[in-house]
């Protein structure tokens, strides 16, 4: 290519046979000529386009394919050079590729490493790092000569850095034996941290040279690669590498760094090491109990504690030795400024020590909104938060004025009555005060605490939820009946709810299929509902399974209910995102017991997804001839759901109706380390449900495992 028209060409191509991720790539010649204008600004935002375009969000195309010529032109030709290398760096890495064949974009970069490795001489010292970077990011082997030449010469610390890393990404061996001479403390620290890393990626066994190196590195953060994002915190980075390698002793030397940086007595230090445990306790079941008094003692001023408190609040009771350093904080008198700090280490005292918790949340019920998240649930599910006499008068305080409350402050104070049913019965007036104004959250506390009460209170509740439904509030009918079974207001507004084009048919069919047979007139509207052959998206599909379901329980005709459900299976088959649609069909489908079996060979498809593997079980369990089951099939299938983390609660739903007979040797072992193992099982989902749903599954296959016969069960060490 002409490094003085590194264009040329461009117009000869046809554009618009080729796409990215916004359709047709016609537009991306104007963006190439645009970032090798002088416009300074407008190249900036030429850049932007072609990331967005042709590496969106980490996903190449087969355009990009066609655009690594130009860019690598330009940033031979000095355009932007160092932009321009990190963006053909990113599309040589990715692994995300649609509609492309596996490796063409890659393979694209490679072949213009002739452009691309001079530029490991280049000028400037921003655009050597890149170069090093982005050809290593081809794992070409040809590119080995040119950055060791490059690691000989180069002066600059920054750059030998990221030279190493990019021998060691190439030729990890190769890596980690040039590393070996770098960990010397006479090295940049750059280059030390790149010589620890090059040793992790190599598989190389963590050594006390390792060891010391890493901990004369902190604070570390300063020296990270700017082009290493999944490395923009190195200690949080090594600690997460050496616990994925699943070894006791590596496991300890993890845990070990992480209490040395939390002990330091240098603030910025402390800081990491705080961000280290988080990662490792996201990762290690045993980390929690290691790290937590080393936690404790980095709690020592406000901006450490609230560095803390996310972690310590999922770690819930687990972190009770560090209660104390939460306190401190979240226990300042509210006063007319909003408290940021105070508020979220209340939130992570509410989930460590409700108790300690419970009269702070009173007293500044209106001005702790993150800890009334907690303590409602709407953070973290958890059991009711414990019932105070001084909570209950500062809620009921709350509610006497509806007026002032606003965002989720309803549900959140009405999810403490429920939680506590009859021993909130004192604040059925105000609930009853509350239904007009946000009857959806006021209309079931009502009716759980009223349930309770004497029969004058349930009295009233019954009136204000009969005149809350007549303004037309399906919430408020839906609770009348619960309280009293009076179906009638309820089945007034299921039709016209039916009949609207939101979430509202879904919700309708639920409350329609509660009453059974006494919505037999509803049947038609139910019917109209449905959505039919055509519509395959989520939403269409699990409002038919709930309509299907519906009219099951009204009509007792499985045979529609089986029509229905077949189509919805049908249908998903055509949407690569609906395999959670056919997981709650193949529930529903389990409702029908044998009535359900034609439905069989699509449950018997569904399990080889993982995410619907667990609904598709149990719905076997009732609806197949019993002889016709491969049990030890379905258990791995169950099996496979939790160890890839798809459905780890559905799945042990599923071995529970199995039992730990049918599980073979292998089986029992696969479950041994579900039960037993340090690293997590549950790794996604979000932040604050992660670790508790991981230890519920821990909790539940430990008990599955303790009913198959003493001789049968592994002797598992974890690690």
């Amino acid at each position: 290519m002409d490094l003085v028209h590194p264009l040329d060409g461009l117009d000869a191509l046809s554009w618009s046979s080729h796409s990215h991720a916004y359709g047709s790539a016609e537009d991306l010649p104007d963006m190439l000529r645009t970032l090798a204008g002088a416009d300074a600004g407008a190249a900036r935002e030429a850049l932007s386009e072609l990331y967005g375009s042709v590496l969106h969000q980490g996903t190449v195309y087969d355009a990009s394919a066609v655009t690594v010529p130009f860019l690598a032109g330009l940033a031979a030709a000095g355009h932007r050079s160092a932009d321009v290398l990190r963006l053909l760096g990113g599309m040589a890495a990715s692994e995300d590729e649609h509609g492309v064949e596996p490796g063409t974009v890659r393979a694209a970069v490679a072949a213009r490493l002739p452009l691309l490795l001079p530029l490991l001489e280049a000028a400037g010292t921003d655009v050597r790092r890149a170069a090093a970077w982005s050809v290593s990011c081809t794992r070409a082997r040809i590119a080995l000569p040119a950055l060791h030449a490059c690691w000989e010469e180069e002066p600059e610390a920054a750059v030998r850095a990221e030279v190493l890393s990019a021998i060691a990404r190439i030729d990890p061996a190769a890596g980690a034996a040039l590393a070996a001479t770098a960990l010397d403390c006479s090295r940049p620290a750059e280059v030390r941290l790149a010589a620890v890393v090059a040793h992790l990626d190599a598989g190389a066994p963590w050594s006390a040279a390792l060891h010391a190196a890493m901990l004369s590195l902190l604070p570390a953060d300063p020296l990270r690669s700017v082009f290493d994002i999944d490395r923009t915190e190195p200690l949080a980075a090594v600690v997460e590498a050496l616990l994925e390698r699943n070894h006791p002793a590596e496991r300890e030397a993890a845990l070990a760094l992480v209490v040395s940086a939390l002990r330091d007595e240098r603030a910025e230090v402390r800081a990491e090491g705080i961000r280290a445990a988080d990662r490792a306790c996201m990762i290690s079941r045993s980390a929690p109990l290691r790290l937590v008094p080393a936690l404790r003692a980095a709690g020592v001023d406000e901006a450490s504690v609230l560095a803390l408190s996310s972690l310590l609040g999922r770690l819930g009771p687990a972190a009770g030795p560090a209660a104390d350093v939460l306190l401190a904080v979240a226990g300042r008198a509210p006063d007319e400024e909003d408290d940021d700090v105070a508020d979220r280490a209340l939130a992570a005292l509410v989930l460590v020590a409700p108790a300690l918790a419970t009269p702070l949340v009173a007293a500044g019920l209106a001005r702790r909104p993150r800890a009334l998240d907690a303590a409602t649930g709407l953070r973290s599910p958890h059991d009711p938060f414990p019932y105070d006499p001084r909570l209950l008068t500062a809620v009921r305080a709350r509610l006497s004025r509806p007026q002032d409350l606003g965002g989720n402050e309803p549900r959140q104070l009405t999810n403490l009555l429920t939680g506590w049913g009859n021993a909130a019965t004192e604040a059925l007036p105000e609930l009853c005060a509350l239904l007009p104004h946000k009857p959806d959250p006021a209309a079931p506390a009502l009716a759980a605490v009223a349930r309770a009460g004497t029969p004058d209170q349930r009295a009233r509740a019954a009136a204000a939820l009969q005149a809350a439904a007549d303004t037309g509030s399906l919430a408020a009918a839906k609770a009348l009946n619960d309280l009293t079974g009076d179906t009638a207001p309820l089945l007034h507004l299921l039709g016209p709810a039916l009949r609207e084009g939101d979430f509202r048919p879904r919700q309708a069919a639920a409350a329609a299929g509660q009453l059974g047979p006494l919505a037999m007139a509803l049947v038609p509207e139910l019917r109209a509902a449905l959505a039919g052959p055509g519509a395959d998206t989520a939403f269409a599909l699990d409002t038919d399974t709930a309509l299907a379901e519906a009219l099951w329980r009204i009509t007792g005709d499985a045979h529609e209910a089986v029509t229905v459900l077949d189509c919805v299976f049908r249908r998903a088959a055509r949407n690569r995102w609906s395999q959670w649609s056919i997981a709650r069909a193949a529930r529903v489908a389990g409702l029908l017991g044998p009535a359900g079996r034609p439905l069989a060979p699509r449950l018997e498809a569904a399990l080889a997804d993982p995410r619907s593997a667990p609904a598709a079980v149990l719905a076997l369990l009732t609806v197949a001839e019993a002889g016709s089951l491969d049990r030890p099939a379905l258990a791995d299938a169950a099996l496979r759901a939790a160890e890839t983390d798809a459905d780890p609660r559905g799945a042990c739903d599923a071995l529970d109706a199995l039992g730990i007979a049918v599980l073979t040797d292998d089986q029992v072992a696969r479950l041994a380390v579900l039960a037993h193992g340090d690293t997590r099982t549950v790794r996604s989902g979000t932040e604050d449900s992660i670790i508790g749903q991981d230890e519920d599954l821990r909790r539940r296959t430990r008990a599955l495992l303790a009913t198959a016969p003493a001789a049968a069960r592994p002797r598992h060490r974890a690690g």
